[in-house]
Protein backbone atom coordinates (compact mmCIF):
# COMPACT_ATOMS: atom_id res chain seq x y z
CA UNK A 1 0.00 0.00 0.00
CA UNK A 2 1.25 3.11 -1.17
CA UNK A 3 1.78 6.32 1.50
CA UNK A 4 1.36 10.19 0.63
CA UNK A 5 4.56 11.60 -0.49
CA UNK A 6 6.05 15.09 -1.34
CA UNK A 7 8.19 15.87 -4.56
CA UNK A 8 10.50 18.87 -4.22
CA UNK A 9 11.59 20.19 -7.13
CA UNK A 10 13.96 23.35 -8.05
CA UNK A 11 15.54 25.27 -10.87
CA UNK A 12 18.66 23.87 -12.69
CA UNK A 13 21.74 23.09 -11.17
CA UNK A 14 24.92 24.75 -12.99
CA UNK A 15 27.35 23.52 -10.60
CA UNK A 16 30.94 23.97 -10.21
CA UNK A 17 32.29 24.77 -7.07
CA UNK A 18 31.87 22.35 -4.11
CA UNK A 19 29.01 24.06 -1.83
CA UNK A 20 29.53 21.82 1.03
CA UNK A 21 31.74 24.43 2.01
CA UNK A 22 29.49 27.29 2.65
CA UNK A 23 28.47 27.97 5.79
CA UNK A 24 25.49 30.24 5.35
CA UNK A 25 22.10 30.29 7.21
CA UNK A 26 20.08 30.85 4.60
CA UNK A 27 21.37 28.20 2.33
CA UNK A 28 21.08 25.76 5.51
CA UNK A 29 17.45 26.82 5.44
CA UNK A 30 17.20 25.70 1.59
CA UNK A 31 18.93 22.74 2.06
CA UNK A 32 16.64 21.42 5.42
CA UNK A 33 13.26 22.41 3.21
CA UNK A 34 14.62 19.93 0.23
CA UNK A 35 15.70 17.18 2.51
CA UNK A 36 12.09 17.14 3.96
CA UNK A 37 11.00 16.17 0.64
CA UNK A 38 10.67 12.20 -0.26
CA UNK A 39 12.11 12.79 -3.65
CA UNK A 40 13.99 15.68 -4.45
CA UNK A 41 14.46 16.98 -8.01
CA UNK A 42 17.00 19.10 -9.96
CA UNK A 43 18.62 18.81 -13.24
CA UNK A 44 22.30 18.44 -13.02
CA UNK A 45 23.06 20.71 -15.96
CA UNK A 46 26.78 19.64 -16.51
CA UNK A 47 29.08 17.07 -17.47
CA UNK A 48 31.07 14.74 -15.19
CA UNK A 49 35.40 15.01 -15.60
CA UNK A 50 36.29 12.08 -14.27
CA UNK A 51 37.33 8.20 -14.96
CA UNK A 52 36.92 8.33 -18.93
CA UNK A 53 38.25 11.91 -19.30
CA UNK A 54 37.15 14.09 -22.16
CA UNK A 55 38.12 17.03 -24.64
CA UNK A 56 35.82 20.35 -24.77
CA UNK A 57 33.44 19.78 -27.97
CA UNK A 58 32.70 23.87 -27.97
CA UNK A 59 34.38 27.06 -27.33
CA UNK A 60 32.01 29.61 -25.60
CA UNK A 61 29.44 28.15 -22.90
CA UNK A 62 31.52 25.19 -22.24
CA UNK A 63 31.43 23.66 -18.40
CA UNK A 64 32.63 20.50 -17.13
CA UNK A 65 32.53 19.48 -13.25
CA UNK A 66 34.73 17.55 -10.85
CA UNK A 67 32.68 14.09 -9.57
CA UNK A 68 32.52 16.09 -6.10
CA UNK A 69 29.88 18.47 -7.15
CA UNK A 70 27.50 15.43 -6.85
CA UNK A 71 28.10 14.77 -3.36
CA UNK A 72 27.51 18.52 -2.97
CA UNK A 73 24.08 17.92 -4.73
CA UNK A 74 23.50 14.85 -2.41
CA UNK A 75 24.49 17.28 0.83
CA UNK A 76 21.80 19.53 -0.80
CA UNK A 77 19.00 16.86 -0.37
CA UNK A 78 18.76 15.63 -4.00
CA UNK A 79 17.94 11.87 -5.14
CA UNK A 80 17.13 12.25 -8.84
CA UNK A 81 18.83 14.15 -11.19
CA UNK A 82 17.60 14.52 -15.26
CA UNK A 83 21.03 14.35 -17.10
CA UNK A 84 19.47 15.90 -20.62
CA UNK A 85 20.57 19.24 -21.03
CA UNK A 86 22.93 21.17 -23.47
CA UNK A 87 25.89 20.59 -21.54
CA UNK A 88 25.93 16.80 -21.08
CA UNK A 89 27.89 16.69 -24.24
CA UNK A 90 30.91 19.20 -23.28
CA UNK A 91 33.41 16.51 -23.16
CA UNK A 92 31.74 14.37 -25.37
CA UNK A 93 31.06 10.63 -25.19
CA UNK A 94 33.66 10.16 -22.49
CA UNK A 95 32.17 12.82 -19.96
CA UNK A 96 28.41 10.82 -20.94
CA UNK A 97 30.63 7.92 -19.47
CA UNK A 98 31.69 9.27 -16.60
CA UNK A 99 28.89 10.92 -15.63
CA UNK A 100 26.46 7.37 -16.04
CA UNK A 101 29.04 5.79 -13.26
CA UNK A 102 29.17 8.62 -10.74
CA UNK A 103 25.59 9.53 -10.89
CA UNK A 104 24.95 5.67 -10.41
CA UNK A 105 27.90 5.38 -8.16
CA UNK A 106 25.69 7.28 -5.79
CA UNK A 107 22.44 5.93 -6.47
CA UNK A 108 20.64 8.93 -7.79
CA UNK A 109 17.45 7.93 -9.85
CA UNK A 110 18.77 9.22 -12.93
CA UNK A 111 17.88 9.80 -16.98
CA UNK A 112 18.38 11.49 -20.29
CA UNK A 113 21.75 10.03 -21.46
CA UNK A 114 23.22 6.55 -22.20
CA UNK A 115 25.73 4.56 -24.26
CA UNK A 116 23.24 4.92 -26.89
CA UNK A 117 19.49 5.71 -27.76
CA UNK A 118 18.35 2.65 -26.44
CA UNK A 119 20.05 3.37 -23.05
CA UNK A 120 19.20 7.28 -23.25
CA UNK A 121 15.47 6.95 -24.15
CA UNK A 122 15.42 4.23 -21.03
CA UNK A 123 13.35 5.23 -18.02
CA UNK A 124 15.56 5.69 -15.06
CA UNK A 125 13.70 3.94 -11.91
CA UNK A 126 13.63 4.19 -8.47
CA UNK A 127 11.72 3.33 -5.31
CA UNK A 128 11.48 5.38 -2.23
CA UNK A 129 9.61 4.30 0.49
CA UNK A 130 6.66 2.08 -1.22
CA UNK A 131 6.53 4.61 -4.03
CA UNK A 132 7.85 3.39 -7.61
CA UNK A 133 9.24 6.86 -9.42
CA UNK A 134 9.84 7.08 -13.19
CA UNK A 135 12.13 9.62 -15.06
CA UNK A 136 11.91 10.31 -18.18
CA UNK A 137 14.63 12.99 -19.39
CA UNK A 138 14.79 14.48 -23.12
CA UNK A 139 16.18 17.71 -24.62
CA UNK A 140 15.38 19.23 -27.89
CA UNK A 141 18.34 21.21 -28.22
CA UNK A 142 19.49 23.37 -30.68
CA UNK A 143 22.66 21.19 -30.86
CA UNK A 144 24.76 19.64 -33.28
CA UNK A 145 23.48 16.07 -34.30
CA UNK A 146 26.46 14.35 -33.07
CA UNK A 147 25.66 15.15 -28.86
CA UNK A 148 22.46 13.06 -29.33
CA UNK A 149 22.85 9.33 -28.02
CA UNK A 150 22.73 6.67 -31.51
CA UNK A 151 22.39 3.06 -31.77
CA UNK A 152 24.90 0.66 -33.59
CA UNK A 153 24.41 -0.08 -37.05
CA UNK A 154 26.16 -2.92 -39.01
CA UNK A 155 28.60 0.16 -40.26
CA UNK A 156 28.77 2.34 -37.43
CA UNK A 157 29.43 1.92 -33.43
CA UNK A 158 27.13 3.25 -31.05
CA UNK A 159 27.68 6.87 -29.93
CA UNK A 160 27.15 7.47 -26.21
CA UNK A 161 25.29 10.86 -26.10
CA UNK A 162 21.89 12.72 -24.94
CA UNK A 163 18.66 11.64 -25.55
CA UNK A 164 16.81 13.19 -27.94
CA UNK A 165 13.48 14.99 -28.69
CA UNK A 166 13.68 15.66 -32.56
CA UNK A 167 12.22 19.35 -33.43
CA UNK A 168 12.83 21.34 -36.38
CA UNK A 169 12.60 25.21 -37.15
CA UNK A 170 10.53 27.13 -39.28
CA UNK A 171 10.52 30.90 -39.88
CA UNK A 172 7.60 32.29 -41.52
CA UNK A 173 8.20 35.40 -43.23
CA UNK A 174 6.79 38.25 -45.24
CA UNK A 175 6.89 38.37 -48.94
CA UNK A 176 9.46 41.21 -48.59
CA UNK A 177 12.01 39.69 -46.32
CA UNK A 178 11.60 36.54 -47.73
CA UNK A 179 12.45 37.80 -51.35
CA UNK A 180 15.60 39.44 -49.72
CA UNK A 181 16.83 36.02 -48.05
CA UNK A 182 15.95 34.79 -51.57
CA UNK A 183 18.06 37.35 -52.85
CA UNK A 184 21.25 37.08 -51.02
CA UNK A 185 21.50 33.18 -52.10
CA UNK A 186 21.27 34.40 -55.47
CA UNK A 187 24.29 36.90 -55.09
CA UNK A 188 26.41 34.27 -53.51
CA UNK A 189 25.15 31.52 -56.17
CA UNK A 190 24.33 29.38 -53.24
CA UNK A 191 23.16 26.30 -54.60
CA UNK A 192 22.31 22.70 -53.11
CA UNK A 193 26.03 21.60 -54.26
CA UNK A 194 27.52 24.03 -52.18
CA UNK A 195 24.91 23.89 -49.15
CA UNK A 196 26.13 19.97 -48.85
CA UNK A 197 29.53 20.94 -48.43
CA UNK A 198 28.33 22.59 -45.20
CA UNK A 199 25.58 20.29 -44.20
CA UNK A 200 24.51 18.59 -40.98
CA UNK A 201 22.77 15.46 -40.10
CA UNK A 202 19.77 17.66 -38.73
CA UNK A 203 19.96 20.28 -41.80
CA UNK A 204 15.99 20.05 -43.34
CA UNK A 205 16.15 17.98 -46.41
CA UNK A 206 15.81 19.04 -49.71
CA UNK A 207 12.48 21.53 -50.45
CA UNK A 208 9.88 20.76 -53.03
CA UNK A 209 7.72 24.07 -52.69
CA UNK A 210 8.51 27.49 -54.30
CA UNK A 211 7.19 29.35 -51.02
CA UNK A 212 10.20 27.53 -48.94
CA UNK A 213 13.90 28.37 -48.68
CA UNK A 214 16.69 26.56 -47.42
CA UNK A 215 18.72 29.41 -45.95
CA UNK A 216 22.10 28.15 -45.11
CA UNK A 217 20.27 25.40 -42.99
CA UNK A 218 17.60 27.42 -41.76
CA UNK A 219 14.12 27.03 -43.57
CA UNK A 220 12.10 30.30 -43.79
CA UNK A 221 8.61 30.06 -45.53
CA UNK A 222 7.05 33.05 -47.64
CA UNK A 223 3.82 33.80 -45.29
CA UNK A 224 1.60 36.85 -44.57
CA UNK A 225 3.35 37.83 -41.09
CA UNK A 226 6.34 37.16 -39.44
CA UNK A 227 6.53 34.10 -37.19
CA UNK A 228 8.72 31.56 -35.73
CA UNK A 229 7.38 27.33 -35.42
CA UNK A 230 8.63 24.60 -33.94
CA UNK A 231 7.83 21.65 -35.08
CA UNK A 232 7.77 18.35 -32.94
CA UNK A 233 8.97 15.52 -34.98
CA UNK A 234 5.85 13.15 -34.67
CA UNK A 235 8.25 9.66 -34.70
CA UNK A 236 10.17 11.33 -31.72
CA UNK A 237 7.67 12.73 -29.92
CA UNK A 238 5.59 9.04 -30.27
CA UNK A 239 8.83 7.11 -29.31
CA UNK A 240 9.00 9.44 -25.65
CA UNK A 241 5.46 9.21 -24.88
CA UNK A 242 5.62 5.61 -25.34
CA UNK A 243 8.35 5.67 -22.59
CA UNK A 244 5.99 7.28 -20.44
CA UNK A 245 3.30 4.93 -20.58
CA UNK A 246 5.34 1.80 -20.44
CA UNK A 247 6.77 3.76 -16.82
CA UNK A 248 2.91 4.64 -16.02
CA UNK A 249 1.35 0.73 -16.52
CA UNK A 250 4.67 -0.63 -14.20
CA UNK A 251 3.07 1.77 -11.90
CA UNK A 252 5.53 4.29 -11.54
CA UNK A 253 4.80 8.34 -10.75
CA UNK A 254 6.53 9.39 -13.85
CA UNK A 255 8.39 12.85 -13.98
CA UNK A 256 8.88 13.98 -17.53
CA UNK A 257 11.46 15.76 -18.44
CA UNK A 258 12.39 18.75 -21.09
CA UNK A 259 15.37 20.77 -21.12
CA UNK A 260 15.55 23.05 -24.42
CA UNK A 261 16.77 26.27 -26.03
CA UNK A 262 14.06 27.25 -28.31
CA UNK A 263 12.90 30.40 -26.21
CA UNK A 264 10.46 32.90 -27.10
CA UNK A 265 11.83 36.26 -27.52
CA UNK A 266 10.78 37.21 -24.00
CA UNK A 267 12.25 34.22 -22.00
CA UNK A 268 9.50 34.93 -19.15
CA UNK A 269 6.93 32.90 -21.75
CA UNK A 270 5.88 29.89 -23.07
CA UNK A 271 6.80 28.68 -26.12
CA UNK A 272 3.07 27.10 -27.30
CA UNK A 273 4.75 23.89 -28.47
CA UNK A 274 6.03 22.89 -25.28
CA UNK A 275 2.99 23.85 -23.50
CA UNK A 276 1.21 21.20 -26.11
CA UNK A 277 4.30 18.79 -25.43
CA UNK A 278 3.97 19.12 -21.36
CA UNK A 279 -0.15 18.27 -21.81
CA UNK A 280 0.93 15.20 -24.27
CA UNK A 281 3.14 13.80 -21.47
CA UNK A 282 0.18 14.38 -18.49
CA UNK A 283 -2.28 12.31 -20.58
CA UNK A 284 0.52 9.41 -21.62
CA UNK A 285 0.45 9.19 -17.83
CA UNK A 286 3.00 11.59 -16.18
CA UNK A 287 2.62 13.04 -12.49
CA UNK A 288 4.65 15.59 -13.21
CA UNK A 289 5.94 17.72 -16.05
CA UNK A 290 9.07 19.81 -15.38
CA UNK A 291 11.17 22.19 -17.55
CA UNK A 292 14.49 24.09 -17.63
CA UNK A 293 16.50 25.74 -20.33
CA UNK A 294 15.71 29.15 -19.97
CA UNK A 295 17.43 30.85 -17.16
CA UNK A 296 14.50 32.19 -15.85
CA UNK A 297 11.22 31.51 -13.66
CA UNK A 298 8.02 30.55 -15.80
CA UNK A 299 4.70 30.03 -15.72
CA UNK A 300 3.03 27.19 -13.83
CA UNK A 301 0.33 24.98 -14.90
CA UNK A 302 -2.10 22.27 -13.80
CA UNK A 303 -3.38 19.89 -16.10
CA UNK A 304 -5.49 17.02 -15.28
CA UNK A 305 -4.76 17.24 -11.60
CA UNK A 306 -0.93 16.83 -12.55
CA UNK A 307 1.84 19.84 -12.23
CA UNK A 308 3.51 21.50 -14.95
CA UNK A 309 6.20 23.54 -14.05
CA UNK A 310 7.59 25.23 -17.37
CA UNK A 311 10.59 26.55 -16.58
CA UNK A 312 12.26 26.88 -13.53
CA UNK A 313 15.20 28.78 -13.75
CA UNK A 314 18.23 28.61 -11.70
CA UNK A 315 18.67 26.96 -8.31
CA UNK A 316 22.58 27.12 -8.77
CA UNK A 317 24.16 28.85 -11.61
CA UNK A 318 28.22 29.12 -11.25
CA UNK A 319 29.78 31.02 -13.83
CA UNK A 320 33.41 32.66 -14.90
CA UNK A 321 34.22 36.03 -14.70
CA UNK A 322 33.32 37.88 -17.53
CA UNK A 323 30.46 36.08 -18.33
CA UNK A 324 28.28 39.55 -18.57
CA UNK A 325 25.34 38.03 -20.76
CA UNK A 326 23.56 36.55 -17.54
CA UNK A 327 23.71 39.37 -15.58
CA UNK A 328 20.22 39.96 -15.51
CA UNK A 329 18.20 40.30 -12.25
CA UNK A 330 15.93 37.35 -13.43
CA UNK A 331 18.36 35.32 -13.68
CA UNK A 332 19.23 34.71 -10.01
CA UNK A 333 15.27 34.24 -8.75
CA UNK A 334 13.29 31.05 -8.87
CA UNK A 335 11.39 28.97 -6.13
CA UNK A 336 11.79 25.59 -4.55
CA UNK A 337 8.22 23.96 -5.36
CA UNK A 338 7.37 21.46 -2.58
CA UNK A 339 4.60 19.61 -4.29
CA UNK A 340 2.46 17.60 -1.95
CA UNK A 341 0.70 13.91 -3.02
CA UNK A 342 -1.59 11.37 -1.39
CA UNK A 343 -1.07 7.51 -1.33
CA UNK A 344 -3.17 7.57 -4.97
CA UNK A 345 -0.58 9.67 -6.38
CA UNK A 346 -2.87 12.63 -6.87
CA UNK A 347 -1.15 15.86 -6.26
CA UNK A 348 -3.02 18.19 -3.16
CA UNK A 349 -1.15 21.25 -2.75
CA UNK A 350 2.27 22.99 -3.90
CA UNK A 351 4.42 25.27 -1.78
CA UNK A 352 6.41 27.54 -3.96
CA UNK A 353 9.51 29.42 -1.94
CA UNK A 354 11.65 31.78 -3.63
CA UNK A 355 15.14 32.02 -3.19
CA UNK A 356 17.31 34.54 -4.83
CA UNK A 357 21.18 33.08 -5.70
CA UNK A 358 23.58 35.02 -3.88
CA UNK A 359 21.13 36.87 -1.83
CA UNK A 360 18.77 40.11 -2.66
CA UNK A 361 21.37 42.95 -3.50
CA UNK A 362 20.51 41.86 -7.51
CA UNK A 363 22.04 44.75 -9.25
CA UNK A 364 25.35 43.99 -7.62
CA UNK A 365 28.10 43.46 -10.30
CA UNK A 366 29.01 40.07 -8.71
CA UNK A 367 27.59 37.48 -10.50
CA UNK A 368 30.89 34.81 -10.74
CA UNK A 369 30.08 35.18 -6.88
CA UNK A 370 26.87 34.05 -6.62
CA UNK A 371 27.44 30.69 -5.22
CA UNK A 372 24.51 29.76 -3.40
CA UNK A 373 20.41 29.91 -2.98
CA UNK A 374 19.38 31.61 0.15
CA UNK A 375 15.56 32.37 0.79
CA UNK A 376 14.33 35.91 -0.63
CA UNK A 377 13.52 38.44 1.84
CA UNK A 378 10.08 38.99 2.34
CA UNK A 379 9.11 42.10 0.38
CA UNK A 380 11.01 40.70 -2.59
CA UNK A 381 9.21 36.81 -2.13
CA UNK A 382 6.23 38.89 -2.21
CA UNK A 383 6.89 40.71 -5.30
CA UNK A 384 8.19 37.65 -6.91
CA UNK A 385 5.49 35.17 -5.85
CA UNK A 386 2.99 38.01 -7.14
CA UNK A 387 4.41 38.50 -10.21
CA UNK A 388 4.79 34.19 -11.16
CA UNK A 389 0.78 33.94 -9.96
CA UNK A 390 -0.11 37.07 -12.69
CA UNK A 391 1.78 35.19 -15.40
CA UNK A 392 0.24 31.60 -13.96
CA UNK A 393 -3.24 33.12 -14.19
CA UNK A 394 -3.35 32.82 -18.12
CA UNK A 395 -2.46 29.20 -17.57
CA UNK A 396 -5.64 28.65 -15.07
CA UNK A 397 -3.74 28.67 -12.13
CA UNK A 398 -3.93 30.81 -8.99
CA UNK A 399 -1.39 31.28 -6.48
CA UNK A 400 -1.50 32.82 -3.12
CA UNK A 401 0.91 34.50 -0.69
CA UNK A 402 0.80 32.89 2.71
CA UNK A 403 3.30 33.03 5.06
CA UNK A 404 6.82 34.42 2.64
CA UNK A 405 5.63 31.48 -0.19
CA UNK A 406 2.78 30.62 -2.44
CA UNK A 407 0.61 28.25 -2.42
CA UNK A 408 -1.84 26.79 -5.16
CA UNK A 409 -4.60 24.20 -4.01
CA UNK A 410 -7.74 25.79 -5.87
CA UNK A 411 -7.78 24.09 -9.45
CA UNK A 412 -5.70 20.95 -8.26
CA UNK A 413 -8.80 19.03 -7.55
CA UNK A 414 -10.36 19.87 -11.26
Amino acid sequence: MSSPFTLAVTGQSLIHHDVRQVRDDGFAAIKALIKQADIAFTNFETTVFGRHGGWPMKGSYFGCSAPFVLDALKDIGFNTLALSNNHAFDLGPPGVLSTLEEVAERGFLHAGIGVDATDAGRPGMKTFGTRRVALVAMDAGPGPATMYAADATDRRPARPGVNGLDVSRRFAVEPAVFASLSGIQDIFQSSPMERGNYAQPHDPPDLQSADEIDFYGTVFCRAPENRRRILVDEASLQRHLSAIRRAAAEGAFVIAYLHHHHWEPNWREVPSWVQAFARACIDAGAGMFVSHGAPVLQPIEIYRGAPIFFGLGNFLFHLDEGEVVWSAPDVWKSVVATCRFDADARLRSIDLHPVVIGGENLDADNYHERIVPVPAPEGLAARMIEDLAIRSKAHGVSIAFVERFGRITAEISA
